[in-house]
């Protein structure tokens, strides 16, 4: 039997960072179309609601509907933007990961960036200035090696970073919902030993997806449960660490420190520059703030590519989909 021909419409910006050289990984028979955010080109609404695979971020209540659709595939691990009730009854929902070796490192580099001070080190000796060299004093700095690494939530982001770590000799401690036994933990709580396992760490990884029962986890006890020189770095999702705790607790340093990737504000297609969030993050000197950048590396994109196009072929054979969030009602 002939492999089913689909309609598959790459829908908005976002989905558009992965349409060069998509065709080369699928059956030549499918039909690919580029749709702006808005849908609002001419016969751009008939082709999203014609699609039988539609690749996108969003699915809200202002859009119109994907009535056709077999698949809806998030190109991103992340799918809170989609209501899955819009979808139709025999539509799947997927999505895609492939983004946590570049996590890792960018977690890695983060760490790494307290205990070696290469920039501040660089800069010192250009003015002629030496006071970081061995044997000077207060020169002497920390080792990541010697610390305990806490990771909230053992996806696959927390599970990539707990081998980077174990390799620099790290302690690894886990809060999860469920209990974990996994031979990079050397301890482990489930989430009502939260603040227990806030304190046990020198540096505590959010990696969370935002649900209903993860939103505003990290609140303000949870905060001050933090070892006073401890840093929180956030690549989950903002929203899972209270806004106005985090900041508070860092204006007021009752925390080491902040490296933040995720937020609580974002550019929209009206408004493309924002501030990340209502409060002035960026008069604080305790935090590092990058724009929502860990996981997006060239290999990221090639494996998201791959992993579409597995599940496009899937369904045009009749086989199962992989990365299931949602299958069909």
């Amino acid at each position: 039997m002939p492999n089913l021909a689909l309609k598959i419409v790459f829908h908005g910006q976002n989905a558009a960072n992965f349409r060069q050289g998509f065709e080369a990984l699928i059956e030549p028979q499918h039909q690919v179309l580029d749709l702006s955010d808005a849908l609002d080109r001419p016969g751009e609404r008939d082709h999203y609601e014609s699609a039988d695979v539609v690749i996108g971020v969003r699915l809200q209540a202002d859009m119109p509907r994907p009535l056709k659709a077999r698949l809806f595939h998030a190109p991103a691990a992340g799918t809170d933007a989609v209501d899955t009730a819009l979808l139709p009854a025999p539509c799947t929902l997927a999505n895609c990961f492939g983004h946590e070796n570049a996590i890792a490192e960018y977690v890695i580099a983060a760490m790494l960036m307290r205990h070696v001070p290469l920039a501040r080190a660089d800069q010192d000796l250009r003015q002629q200035r030496w006071p970081l060299t061995a044997g000077r004093p207060g020169a002497t700095r920390t080792e990541m090696g010697h610390q305990t690494l806490g990771l909230l939530g053992f996806g696959h982001i927390a599970q990539t970073v707990a081998h980077r770590a174990k390799a620099f000799g790290m302690r690894v401690h886990v809060a999860n919902r469920s209990p974990i036994t996994h031979p990079l933990v050397d301890h482990s709580w489930t989430l009502d030993g939260l603040h227990d396992f806030m304190g046990s760490c020198d540096a505590v990884l959010v990696s969370l997806p935002l649900t209903a029962n993860t939103q505003g986890l990290v609140d303000a006890p949870a905060l001050a449960a933090m070892r006073p020189d401890a840093v929180l770095l956030n690549v989950g999702r903002g929203a899972v660490v209270e806004e106005k705790a985090l900041f508070e607790a860092l204006q007021t340093r009752r925390m080491g420190g902040a490296v933040i990737d995720t937020w609580y504000q974002y550019p929209s297609p009206t408004q493309p520059e924002c501030a990340p969030s209502q409060f002035d993050f960026a008069s604080l000197d305790n935090v590092v703030m990058t724009p929502h950048m860990s996981g997006w590396t060239s290999g990221t994109v090639r494996r998201r590519q791959e992993t579409l196009a597995e599940n496009i072929g899937r369904l045009s054979r009749g086989e199962a989909l992989i990365h299931v969030l949602h299958g069909p009602a």
